[in-house]
């Protein structure tokens, strides 16, 4: 037991550089905290003492703003940075070595009492307030961006952005973190290629104009328009 306390320990230590001491550690971190309860309410969920799990789980809710359900299956060295906001369903199912950020969702699209939460894969990265529905598998290694809504299963090392959630690369290597500012965006791709597509058109538009004498104002190009390939095209923005 002890060993598995000093794991979930350095697990914080690894995954979060804010971490100083290991008495901050344990007493500061609620992600630690609302994990170890969860081990103790799974433990009594499993001997079908139910009414006391989920007390138990009640509680840690509310000194730690996870909420858990003690059916929920959890591997090793899971770690919710933050955590407040997240909520895992009773058959939701989470494999080793997975990085969680505050405001996740693993909710159920059924009322039926069967399998309707996600099951995550081992070395999952899941990004802020992201919500994932459904009895779906999200595969090892896998990315899921800040606020994505994913409803589909996701392939092992897969990036997922957006709403519904689309995959739009697949990890080439093991990384710790979710960096946001270097995700893909898809609909932002989507636009480029529009008025990339529209710049050309309106050049081919241009040469034959201009040897009939028609020329186009600036206005009539418009600088709202430049504007907008600035950001889309070359990557502008704050």
């Amino acid at each position: 037991m002890f060993r598995t306390l000093r794991e979930d320990i350095r697990t914080v230590f690894a995954k979060d550089p804010a971490a100083r001491s290991w008495l901050e550690v344990i007493l500061c971190y609620p992600g630690l905290q609302a994990f170890w309860s969860h081990r103790v309410a799974h433990f009594l969920w499993r001997h079908r003492l139910r009414l006391l799990a989920r007390l138990l789980s009640h509680i840690s809710r509310f000194f730690t703003g996870i909420e858990i359900h003690p059916g929920a299956k959890i591997g090793r060295r899971f770690f919710i940075d933050h955590g407040m906001g997240v909520v895992i369903g009773e058959t939701a199912e989470i494999g080793d070595d997975v990085l969680m950020y505050q405001g996740v969702v693993l909710g159920g699209t059924a009322l039926e009492k069967k399998k309707r939460h996600p099951t995550l894969g081992s070395n999952v990265v899941v990004g802020s307030a992201a919500i994932l529905l459904g009895p779906i598998t999200i595969g090892d290694g896998a990315l899921i961006g800040a606020n994505s809504v994913v409803v589909k299963p996701v392939p092992p090392g897969a990036t997922v952005v957006g709403v519904p959630g689309r995959v739009v690369g697949d990890k080439k290597e093991t990384v710790e973190k979710l960096e946001h500012g270097r995700l893909p965006d898809p609909v932002a791709e989507a636009i480029g290629l529009v008025l990339m597509r529209q710049d050309k058109l309106e050049r081919r538009l241009e040469m034959l104009e201009t040897p009939a004498g028609i020329t186009a104002t600036r206005d009539e190009r418009g600088e709202k328009r430049r504007e907008v390939e600035k950001e889309f095209i070359h990557g502008g923005g704050i």
